[in-house]
């Protein structure tokens, strides 16, 4: 039986595939801890500097396996989404930047998902679903916290009530999506990008994600401080003196994520 996620490292990139794709990568209990596993693998392992998550098949993900639904008690169900919030949070507080490639379906928690990452590359035929009226429940996953962030609350709440498809240019236009690529190009386009970061001052991308999610929810003094603080200890790496002797040499600079 092959697992549910297939995790690989090449080039300073740990890639992620969702691996059901005989279910459009729909979440269950296996998936959900290959996931927390794979983040936690990259959160300890230095060599990784960017992570890649994509789905296999036809789809990004269609969100938690429906079929798990009617045997879950209010208990279990607790105690699922716990462990959701768990990936949620272990993504968006790895010091590393997560790249999503999205396409087909990034339906349910799919979308909470690929919202989660701090870039999203699209194919044309990408589409965000925010299905879960559809099945009478609320958000998971963030989704409603990293949607009201980014295209305001009236937009959001629209999204939930008609769960009906955004597509990747809609997506991108309202500032979800980073870009947007053909369909049969979208694990080049999203490794070509990821191999790029992963040549950059990867501890300086850390703090910088580190900065930006405190900046959603916390006041302009609060942000200056820490930005002052960060930028002290980002100031004594290997990465920022080979940064400055690069640019006075006039040559691009090889960064080593020290």
């Amino acid at each position: 039986m092959e697992k549910a996620v297939i995790v690989e490292v090449e080039e300073n990139v740990l890639s992620v595939t969702l691996n059901r794709p005989d279910v459009l990568n729909a979440m269950n209990t296996e998936m959900r801890e290959g996931l927390l596993e794979a983040l936690n693998k990259a959160k300890k392992n230095r060599e990784v500097r960017v992570v890649l998550i994509s789905g296999a098949g036809r789809a990004f993900c269609s969100g938690s396996d429906i079929s798990q639904m009617e045997e879950r008690t209010p208990v279990s169900r607790f105690s699922m989404l716990g462990q959701v919030n768990d990936i949620i949070l272990s993504m968006t507080e790895l010091e590393k930047p997560i790249v999503a490639a999205v396409h087909g379906f990034a339906a349910g928690l799919g979308a909470s998902f690929a919202f989660a990452a701090d870039q999203i590359v699209a194919a044309e035929d990408a589409k965000f679903v925010l299905s879960f009226s559809k099945v009478g429940l609320v958000s998971d996953g963030g989704a409603m916290y990293f949607l009201t962030q980014q295209v305001g609350a009236y937009r959001a709440k629209e999204l939930f009530f008609k769960a009906s498809p955004l597509s990747a240019y809609q997506a991108k236009e309202w500032g979800l999506v980073n870009q947007v690529c053909p369909a049969d190009q979208i694990h080049q386009h999203a490794m070509s990008y990821t191999q790029k970061l992963a040549k950059g001052p990867s501890f300086a991308f850390g703090q910088i994600k580190r900065l930006a999610n405190r900046a959603l929810t916390s006041d302009l003094l609060s942000n200056l401080e820490l930005e002052r603080n960060l930028q002290s200890v980002v100031g004594t790496t290997l990465d920022h003196k080979e940064g400055v002797d690069a640019f006075q040499g006039k040559r691009p600079p090889v960064f080593k994520g020290e």
